[in-house]
């Protein structure tokens, strides 16, 4: 009876211990599956990070920049593109500068926060990057193409860790 009092004990501990968030990370999660994969990349002391992507329609970039708080809130600073219209705005709204110059557009939040956000990878053969620290991540390869993901700044536990998909490649 101690023998199994004691196992129980140590396997309630082990799981408590494998559940307490230990690391930030950026974290991809799929949105549209019973069983979501976590897609990860582990937060250095950076705290800035940059997703650039071809506009489908356009076929040009668009370089979007944001900033983690300590409170890990995502803050978009500002977006540059080359061409106007269709999900690209001409002009600036309340909190916002907008810049044009040398044919480059350039969009400027003075406190656009988000918690987070959906990040759909399409199944068109165009670009989609994730720059951090020095790094670049093709999302294109790293997801599933025609999958949604639900893309924020959190602690994982050990045990997510271990169930996810660690995309630093480490």
């Amino acid at each position: 009876m101690r023998k199994a009092i004691g196992a129980a004990m140590i396997a309630a501990v082990l799981a408590a211990v494998m559940n307490v968030p230990i690391a930030d990370s950026f974290v991809f999660t799929e949105t549209r599956s019973e069983t979501p994969a976590i897609h990860y990349i582990r937060q250095s002391d950076s705290d800035r990070f940059v997703i650039r992507y071809t506009h489908s329609i356009h076929l040009s970039d668009v370089i979007e920049t944001y900033e983690v708080t300590k409170d890990r809130k995502i803050r978009l600073l500002k977006m540059e593109y080359e061409d106007l219209a269709i999900g690209l705005p001409g002009h600036a709204e309340e909190g916002e500068t907008f810049t044009a110059e040398d044919g480059r557009y350039t969009l400027e939040y003075e406190n656009r926060m988000l918690d987070s956000f959906v990040l759909y990878v399409a199944d068109i053969d165009t670009d989609l990057e994730f720059r951090y620290d020095g790094r670049v991540y093709d999302l294109k390869k790293l997801l599933d193409r025609g999958s949604s993901y639900q893309f924020e700044v959190r602690k994982l536990s050990l045990l997510e860790f271990l169930k996810g998909v660690n995309t630093n490649g480490g």
